[in-house]
């Protein structure tokens, strides 16, 4: 069994260590603060007995449990997860409050914060669990220090245990995860797994490997700014040309009106006044073709009102950002099978569905590592009322020593 107090003592630690990453730094990581989490992971991967510890220059953290499994050959497979928590909301002096023995009702925070299983209904899934939550200033940062908790966790039961076969496995440690940049420098030949699977979802059971494809527009709009009492037949207000491109735009497809594989166009932000404007955007979508029509229907009411104030009065920048995983995930199958049925070993339903988000597995099944993802088992990230179930943790822990079992036996 897997020793629940050194589960829970080992997340507090990660927690408790600010690492959150900064789209606005062009450094790999994205801040400095990230090194001292990752410096100590490497050190604890060696204590634990893991070979071929290292730590890049842009501190990717890698090592390798050796297979013990000597009359056939079993696939490598690899764990991944990020130690980096979100630019979203504080990640300083996270002070995590453990509630032992849940009653399901409302549990309150600071500042007025109340964590209430009437707003988050799946509180109601954990009565007479242990939660750790926040409390109430900052997030919690179980996304995804939860997932690295379970790999460090399981990589040292198997140590401990050699009489569980299981064939080599990896595991990876990434920065900058929040800001889409965990496997932008991802070394997919040193890592060397066949397959991996990355440690970074939510609720207890997901198993995931279809996500969105995923692309970001940025449109800059030229005005004319003319004295508004002499304006007639001359001023052209970029303000007044983005509202029209957000209203031509179809109103159900925004994040609050879609689910499931629905996708959707996302304004992020508008910045602006008469003589230049700029919107931004995130692009959504699971199909591929629906996908591909979305940037055509930008860039198609781009081209319209050029045509109407002139060709250089708007301009668009789309950027793919990732695709779905599930083209790349096909071929490889097994690996989802084999997960599956580990959670059913482990006592855990599996909820096979969708993402409405990407994952650093995402690229990494484009980089050439097939990556589907597996609960870590949190809740509410990236704010205040996020939470986690330690039993949760204990499953996920207990699911990925399944994986390396059945890997050995089914190969």
């Amino acid at each position: 069994m897997i020793n629940k107090e050194i589960l829970l003592k080992r997340f507090i630690k990660y927690v408790k260590i600010d690492s959150q990453s900064d789209p606005n730094s062009k450094t790999t990581p994205s801040t400095e603060k990230q090194w001292e989490i990752a410096n100590l992971l490497k050190n604890e991967l060696e204590q634990i007995g893991l070979e071929e510890v290292s730590i890049d220059n842009n501190a990717y953290v890698m090592a390798t449990l050796p297979s013990n499994v000597e009359d056939k050959n079993v696939p490598t497979i690899g764990f991944v997860s990020h130690f980096d928590t979100t630019p979203d909301y504080s990640g300083k002096n996270v002070n995590p409050q453990i509630h032992e023995n849940y009653n399901g009702k409302e549990i309150r925070l600071s500042q007025g914060k109340i964590l209430s299983p009437e707003y988050f209904e799946d509180l109601k899934l954990y009565k007479g669990q242990t939660l750790i939550t926040t409390d109430g200033t900052t997030l919690l940062g179980a996304d995804d220090k939860a997932g690295i908790t379970e790999i460090v966790c399981a990589m040292e039961y198997l140590v401990k245990h050699p009489e569980i076969k299981h064939g080599k496995i990896k595991v990876c440690f990434t920065p900058d995860e929040e800001i889409g940049r965990g496997a932008h420098k991802f070394d997919v030949n040193k890592f060397g797994a066949e397959w991996a699977y990355t440690m970074d979802g939510s609720q207890i059971g997901e198993l995931e490997y279809e996500n969105f494809n995923a692309a970001e527009a940025k449109i800059t709009i030229n005005g004319k700014s003319v004295h508004p009492g002499y304006a007639k037949n001359k001023m052209i207000n970029s303000s007044l040309i983005a509202a029209k491109i957000i209203n031509v735009l179809p109103e159900s497809e925004i994040p609050a009106k879609t689910e499931g594989r629905e996708g959707f166009f996302h304004l992020t932000s508008i910045k602006g006044d008469v003589s230049l404007t700029e919107l931004h955007f995130i692009i959504r979508d699971h199909d591929k073709n629906l996908f591909e029509n979305r940037k055509k229907l930008l860039n198609d009411i781009v081209s319209e009102v050029n045509d109407q104030y002139g060709s250089d009065t708007v301009h668009i920048e789309i950027k793919d950002q990732y695709f779905n995983m599930k083209e790349k995930i096909i071929p490889v199958m097994h690996s989802i099978d084999i997960a599956k049925k580990a959670m059913e070993q482990c006592g855990v339903e599996p909820i096979i569905k969708p993402i409405r988000g990407g994952t650093d597995g995402a690229q990494l099944s484009y980089m050439g590592l097939p990556c589907p993802n597996i609960f870590a088992g949190g809740h509410n990230f990236h704010g205040p009322y996020e939470y986690v179930p330690l039993e949760s943790m204990l499953k996920a822990t207990e699911v990925i020593v399944a994986i390396a079992k059945l890997t050995a036996k089914t190969s």
